[in-house]
């Protein structure tokens, strides 16, 4: 039942990160579609992380290389994902409004994607190391 609990809100975040971000794209005064390609970043961010978890042996209690690579990359990912609605609003292709909208739908969307790892990622019912 907690379960069941947790997926509905992490849905529920999901869609109202997206709706900042279709905001900040199809409000009458923005009318710009550019701040969508942070949707790759959405797309690519859990990867990283999901493959090291599949590669590494978690029984060691020490930092590992791979681990460490993939938290690295996934950081990358996610500060780009940040940044480039500013370099879009600096460089006048979208508005300031539009880029504060996608920015708050970036931070709800990647505190969607970490709540999902951190309810579903120490499962032993649930696991990406299953596949």
């Amino acid at each position: 039942c907690a379960l069941v609990a947790a997926l509905i809100t992490l849905s529920f975040g999901g869609a109202v990160g997206l709706m900042f971000l279709m905001l900040g794209c199809a409000l009458p005064q923005y009318n710009q579609y550019w701040p969508l390609f942070v949707l790759f970043f959405y797309i690519l961010s859990p990867i990283p992380y999901c493959i090291a978890r599949r590669l590494v042996d978690d029984t060691d209690a020490t930092s590992n290389a791979c681990k460490e690579l993939a938290i690295f990359l996934t950081t990358g990912i996610v500060v780009s994902a940040f940044g480039l609605p500013i370099v879009f609003a600096r460089a006048q292709l979208i508005y300031w409004g539009a880029c504060a909208l996608v920015l708050t739908g970036n931070t709800v969307i990647f505190a969607t994607i970490l709540g999902f790892f951190l309810v579903f990622g120490s499962n032993d019912d649930f696991s990406w190391q299953q596949w």
